[in-house]
């Protein structure tokens, strides 16, 4: 059984080497730069543009928007800060949290990555 194994396995050793030695080292660079595009594209610039969106979304906050934190806590908005948010969540009842928690607005779909994962 063994030997059966190392003869497949030298088998496949043999399958990956060179037909001539002039093989040129450009051409055992394509597959890895196609690897690296691959990445680029499905890895990479998703990953960018998400990024984007929730920068952008995290700038259009304003006072009186209804948010629903990527905790679950919903609330509106009273007061912005550079980094912080202060949301009230009932009546008399005020919090500060991150501005980076703030996962979406109320009744539409999560903005933030950290919410779309959790709710799968």
């Amino acid at each position: 059984m063994t030997d059966h194994v190392l003869s497949a396995f030298g088998l496949v050793l043999a399958m990956g080497a060179p037909a001539n030695g002039n093989a040129s080292p450009w051409v055992q660079l394509v597959p890895f730069a196609l690897v690296l595009g691959i990445f680029y594209f499905i890895i990479l610039l998703p990953m960018q543009r998400r990024q984007k969106k929730v920068q952008q979304f995290l700038a259009d906050l304003k006072v009186g928007d209804r948010v629903v934190t990527t905790s679950g806590i919903h609330g509106q908005i009273t007061k912005l800060g550079e980094k912080t948010v202060q949301l009230q969540i009932a009546d008399k009842v005020r919090i500060d949290i991150a501005k980076a928690a703030i996962g979406g607005m109320q009744g539409q779909d999560p903005v933030s990555p950290e919410m779309t994962g959790a709710q799968q």
